[in-house]
């Protein structure tokens, strides 16, 4: 989306020169060093131990400013994954300190066993700060600093320096056939000496239905060339086919709807970091007319529907950033470039070609009724000329949108996603539904809150999955899955955009906090639209209304005076009674 301007860590980690940190960092806000380390001399001796928020960035030079705490309670539906965090630190260093995991019982024995509970030191990148948000960057003109991000999940200990704080990620996936019950367990530290930590989960009668089929709209955009170049992998071989089936398998596991395909090169006019090709070769012949190579094509969908990605194919696009569609000329020998202007009559007949080619090919795949042609911000004559166009090759021509609200072409657009300065007309977002159409908001470089950046408060993610509920749409989008940067496990500032702008997850694949607060929401927004159906039928108006008025105060203009977090905090029980 953009933007209205414009494996193992051992293995992938990318050696960084010592002046290239500092030149990086050297805008930061530098705090008193008198003051942290008078902060580490009040810092008990030993290892220090606690359960702490999961929506919370801890600072790893500072002692952590938390009551300590060595129960974690939590109430948890079937199916369903929940977090917290573990916060260790110590004012001298520990060459190793390691985890070590029990299976939760409940009283008649039932166990809730440890494969379903997964840990991950919490790795620190470089992020910067929101300042003006979109529009291209030096990083020398912004304030640059360490955020824990990433969740290493493939290390099994970790070195603690002195004066430092680590988190560590805590996840729970409660499997669908669990008896409900309280299960209780137990977590042990070894650093210094063993430190015990108690769990209990009480696992309620209620049961999410498997990612797949969650209701909640998720769209993060994919970016193959992207995992080629970071795993060093020859483009399109049989090795990357084989290590982005990981990526999206987990990508899927969070409800991921929609496949992106590119159709032509460059949708987005390279403002990545990385190529992004088109999955179908398109040639002109000698004798003047074309032909299209969909081999790739079909190969990379029917890959990406067996990982478990299937609802939708959005193909990019009819109206890239950039009007230039290359092509390979039979005649010349060589590529060529089509910038012929839409809505003229040569563009007209250069895609028309394409699109009643395009469209038997895909009927005969048997994946017409599930492919979008898919628009990003563009402009509306050029929209509205592209609609004409696709309509005229086939009056069932879906059509995906991602941008500003426009009542011309609203009711020609089957999936659309609107910028969230917009609302749907409350009017118009009834009928969608009554259509069966998809309607959704996202967020880019434009808000500073609420936002998915490394500097972004993790609650934000959360929020958004009630914000969704709250404004009865479909679901949420982000440009980028996995848009990554050139250093992704050490820097996540990018040329432009805040950072983490361009990518969610770590190569590896390794999960971000990002990512988990993200499903997390989709997991809320799947609970409270069971829960008002439940009410609704039952006739528990009493609670049909108290759910409903909690989701009142998600409103982007709450967010200026009240985080997502304190919002969270008082309306998360209605979920779990």
């Amino acid at each position: 989306m953009k933007h209205l301007f414009f494996i193992c860590l051992s293995c992938l980690c990318l050696n960084v020169k010592a002046q290239d940190i500092s030149l990086a960092l050297q805008k930061r806000t530098v705090l008193n060093t008198q003051i942290i380390d008078d902060e580490w001399l009040k810092v008990p001796d030993g290892l220090n131990v606690s359960f702490a928020s999961d929506n919370k960035h801890f600072a790893r030079e500072l002692p952590p400013k938390v009551e300590l705490q060595t129960k974690w309670e939590a109430s948890v539906w079937k199916g369903e994954k929940i977090n917290t965090q573990v916060v260790i630190w110590a004012k001298k260093g520990l060459n190793q300190v390691t985890l070590h995991l029990s299976d939760l019982k409940d009283k008649q024995g039932h166990l809730l066993k440890k494969e379903n509970i997964t840990t991950g030191f919490i790795k620190y990148v470089i992020t910067d700060e929101f300042k003006n948000g979109c529009g291209y960057r030096k990083a020398t003109d912004f304030d640059s600093s360490y955020v824990a991000d990433l969740i290493d999940t493939k290390s099994s200990s970790i070195a603690l320096q002195k004066n430092n704080t680590q988190p560590i990620w805590l996840s729970i996936k409660v499997p669908a056939g669990t008896i409900p019950g309280n299960y209780e367990g137990i977590v042990k530290i070894n650093g210094d000496k063993d430190y015990t930590l108690s769990v209990t989960i009480r696992v309620l009668n209620k049961t999410l239905p498997a990612p797949g089929k969650w209701q909640y709209d998720l769209d993060l955009w994919q970016h193959p060339a992207s995992i080629a170049r970071i795993h060093k992998l020859p483009l399109w071989s049989a090795e990357h086919f084989s290590i982005m089936k990981k990526y999206y398998q987990m990508l899927a596991d969070a409800g991921q709807k929609t496949i992106t395909a590119s159709i032509v090169n460059e949708p987005w006019g390279h403002q990545t970091f990385d190529d992004y090709p088109s999955l179908i070769k398109w040639t002109k012949k000698t004798d003047g007319g074309w032909k299209y190579d969909y081999s790739l094509f079909d190969k990379y969908i029917a890959f990406v529907m067996d990982c478990g990605i299937r609802d939708r194919i959005n193909c990019y696009s009819m109206v890239p950033w950039k009007i230039a569609f290359t092509y390979y000329d039979e005649s010349s020998q060589k590529e060529a470039v089509f910038t012929d202007g839409i809505g003229t009559l040569s563009y007209n007949h250069f895609w028309k070609t394409m699109l009643v080619d395009f469209t038997k090919h895909l009927k005969q795949k048997g994946w017409f009724n599930k492919t979008y042609i898919a628009m990003d911000e563009r402009p509306m004559d050029a929209m509205k000329a592209v609609i004409k166009l696709l309509k005229e090759t086939d009056k069932d021509w879906k059509i995906a949108l991602a941008g500003e609200y426009h009542s011309e072409i609203e009711k020609d657009v089957e999936n659309y996603c609107i910028a969230s300065k917009w609302d749907f007309p409350a009017a118009i977002l009834r009928k969608r539904k009554q259509q069966h159409k998809i309607s959704t908001w996202y967020t880019c470089c434009t808000e500073s809150y609420p936002n998915n950046f490394t500097f972004s408060s993790p609650a934000e993610g959360v929020w958004m999955g009630w914000y969704t509920a709250n404004k009865k749409l479909d679901g949420y989008l982000r440009w980028a899955f996995n848009s990554w940067t050139k250093n992704p496990l050490v820097d996540s500032r990018f040329t432009a955009w805040p950072a983490g702008d361009t990518y969610q997850v770590y190569p590896g694949p390794l999960s971000s906090i990002r990512f988990e607060k993200l499903i997390e929401g989709a997991q809320d927004y799947e609970k409270i639209e069971q829960l008002r159906s439940s009410y609704l039928k039952n006739k528990q108006n009493k609670e049909l209304s108290e759910l409903n008025k909690a989701l009142e105060i998600f409103e982007i203009k709450s967010l200026a005076n009240t985080t997502a977090d304190e919002m969270l905090i008082k309306v998360k029980p209605l979920l779990n009674r």
